[in-house]
């Protein structure tokens, strides 16, 4: 049961530090005239940030989902 709390605290700030590493670079497009309406295909590090914070957020759902119904 602590374990698991442990790796739930572990998860939840690895995804905060992927969704901050996302989120650095899309901001500073519209500053210099850069346009929210272009949609631009995920590359190299950038794709797989996206694809590390899918994989983090769903076992941070699991372990949630599973000490919520398995360890009350």
């Amino acid at each position: 049961m602590k374990e698991l709390k442990i790796i739930q605290i572990v998860i939840s700030i690895l995804l905060i530090i992927v969704i901050l590493l996302q989120n650095r670079g899309a901001a500073l497009g519209g500053v210099f005239g850069g346009s929210s309406a272009v949609f631009l295909t995920k590359r190299g590090i950038e794709k797989k940030l996206f694809i590390l914070t899918i994989v983090l957020a769903v076992l941070f759902f699991i372990i949630s989902l599973s000490s919520i119904l398995f360890f009350k």
